[in-house]
Order: structure tokens, then C-alpha cells, then sequence
């Protein structure tokens, strides 16, 4: 009995790390790993209001494209910060929210009960997310008017409101 209680708290001390270093039980895929510089891919998706988006409608305008998902503990961080931005910087920045396989009803569902007013598109698979990266979210994308990457946050570190308005203004300032 002591045996097994001792192996049972070693295998928790050395397994439960590996479990909580990563979001939703995240896995490495095979996709792009999109870096600054990188051109947007080409994409395409429907907006929560059924507007279509696509790569091409991102030139002339600067972007962010949000790669989420409601269940992840640092997306629901990163979510209110990009609604501030969204709110502030309107209309000079166009935001996208694109989750990564989840479904609109779970997204809708958490988008009223945050009060988020983030444009969003429930993707129920990972096809547009592997376009641009293998692992991880959030992903956050900020695109320069030609369509080129100029920044990518993530979780490491959490993204902040400053580190996003800096960001932003140099890409304004360009």
C-alpha cells in the first residue's frame, strides 16, 4: 500500500507537468510554422455575420488574426486584451478571430457570456489553423497591409494590451 501510494505520487510529480505545459491537450502537427515576414496564406472562411474572408481582403489594411479556442485557459486570457484593442483601434485595425476546432454554438455561447463583440469564425476543424501553424494557441497574427506578417504572439509570453498597441503602432508607423 505504501509502495503504491509512493509510486503513484512520483509517476503525478513526473507526468502532470507534461500535461499542463501545453493548452487542450495541444499535439504537434504537421502544418506551417508562419514566422514575421511570412505572406499570409491563401484562406478562406465565413464570419459569424456571414460575410466571407479570405487572404486577399486583408490587403490594404492592417490585421490580426486570432487563432483560439474558448476551452484554453490562455486564450480566455488573451480574448478581453484583443477586445480592448479592437475597441480602441477601431477602425484602423481589422480583427479576425478564427477558432481551432470548435464549434459556432460553443463560440457564440462564450462570446455572450464574455460580452465579446470580436468578429469570429468557428472553424470545427484545424484546416485553416495548420495553414498557419503546427501547435499552439493562442496564435495571434498581426498583418501588415500587404499581407505580410509582421508579428506573432503567443503564449509564451502572455500577451499584453501594451505589447500589442506597441506592435501595432509601429506597423502604423511604417
Amino acid at each position: 500500500m505504501f509502495r503504491e501510494r509512493r509510486l503513484r505520487s512520483l509517476l503525478l510529480r513526473l507526468v502532470l507537468p507534461l500535461f499542463l505545459t501545453a493548452c487542450i491537450s495541444d499535439r504537434e502537427e504537421e502544418g506551417a510554422e508562419l514566422q514575421p515576414g511570412d505572406a499570409v496564406p491563401v484562406f478562406s472562411v465565413r464570419m459569424d455575420d456571414g460575410t466571407p474572408l479570405d487572404a486577399h481582403m486583408l490587403s490594404g489594411r492592417i490585421s490580426l488574426l486570432v487563432f483560439f479556442h474558448t476551452g484554453c485557459a490562455d486564450c480566455r486570457q488573451a480574448l478581453p486584451v484583443i477586445q480592448r484593442l479592437y475597441d480602441e483601434a477601431n477602425p484602423s485595425l481589422s480583427v479576425y478571430c478564427i477558432s481551432r476546432e470548435e464549434s459556432a454554438n460553443a463560440v457564440a455561447a462564450y462570446w455572450l457570456s464574455e460580452g465579446l463583440t470580436l468578429p469570429y469564425s468557428a472553424q470545427e476543424d484545424r484546416a485553416v489553423y495548420r495553414l498557419f501553424a503546427r501547435s499552439g494557441i493562442p496564435r495571434i497574427y498581426l498583418v501588415g497591409p500587404d499581407r505580410i506578417i509582421r508579428r506573432v504572439f503567443t503564449d509564451r509570453p502572455p500577451v499584453t494590451y501594451e505589447a500589442l498597441r506597441e506592435a501595432l503602432e509601429a506597423v502604423q508607423a511604417e
